[in-house]
């Protein structure tokens, strides 16, 4: 919805000169009706695995749990604030970070367990990303130089499934003289497309290590998870697409 709300975004926004009130236009609206459809999917399909509510409307866990003051989740959304405004200066984000651990420590009572190991993993794909992504600019940009917009779109889907689609963006915004057409099939493929495999953004391997002792094995065979991800995508990829500029 915003011109910082996603990495492959990220990526291109201050060079190509996005802005929020742009990305909202172009690629946010779409993005709701695809959240919408496909979430509602997913519930009639997948409702009959969530846990029952009682007659009063909470579960067991929810009685449990104290209800949140209102200051502690003003100052959670204060932390949220301050990471995003010093996102750019990596020493005041870590004093944040800091100050954030140190808060939920003291007020354990409210809050969730953090689930830090799960962040370490993003964290470290991201790192790979910085580090061995502009290695991968030999084959990459050649490639997405060479696409007319129409075959690009449709070539950031498929890449997406196997490689990170920030990595994509980054390497587009490298590219001179791209046109605007062109600048919005590439993001809004890799944007459309990504998260086919455990390894093709940032959030799956977060998502696996949370949901993993559910499943047999606890594996996620990467065939079924393409699969799945096929119907949401291609939803996904039908509104980008019919809303290009």
């Amino acid at each position: 919805l915003t011109a910082y709300a996603a990495p492959p975004v990220l990526m291109v926004a201050n060079t190509w000169g996005w802005d929020s009130a742009f990305m909202f236009t172009h690629f946010g609206q779409s993005a709701v009706v695809a959240v919408l459809i496909n979430a509602t999917l997913v519930c009639a399909l997948a409702g009959r695995f969530l846990p029952a509510a009682s007659s009063s409307g909470a579960t067991s866990s929810d009685k449990a749990t104290p209800p949140t003051p209102w200051p502690v989740t003003l100052v959670h959304l204060l932390f949220l604030a301050l990471t995003v405004l010093f996102a750019h200066h990596p020493v005041i984000v870590m004093a944040i970070l800091l100050f954030f651990l140190g808060f939920t420590h003291a007020y354990a009572r409210y809050q969730t367990p953090l689930i830090l190991r799960e962040g370490l993993l993003v964290g470290f794909f991201l790192a790979g990303l910085v580090v061995l992504g502009g290695m991968q600019q030999w084959w990459l940009q050649p490639l997405v130089s060479s696409l007319p917009p129409t075959v690009l779109f449709g070539g950031a889907l498929a890449l997406t499934a196997i490689t990170d689609n920030a990595a994509l963006t980054y390497l587009g915004s490298l590219i001179e003289g791209i046109a605007p057409l062109a600048q919005y099939l590439l993001v809004a493929g890799a944007v459309g497309g990504g998260g086919l495999t455990v390894i093709a953004n940032a959030p799956n391997p977060a998502g696996v290590a949370l949901l993993r002792h559910g499943l047999a094995d606890e594996s996620v065979s990467p065939l079924q998870l393409l699969l799945a991800a096929l119907p949401p995508t291609l939803v996904a990829a039908t509104l980008f697409w019919l809303n290009q500029p």
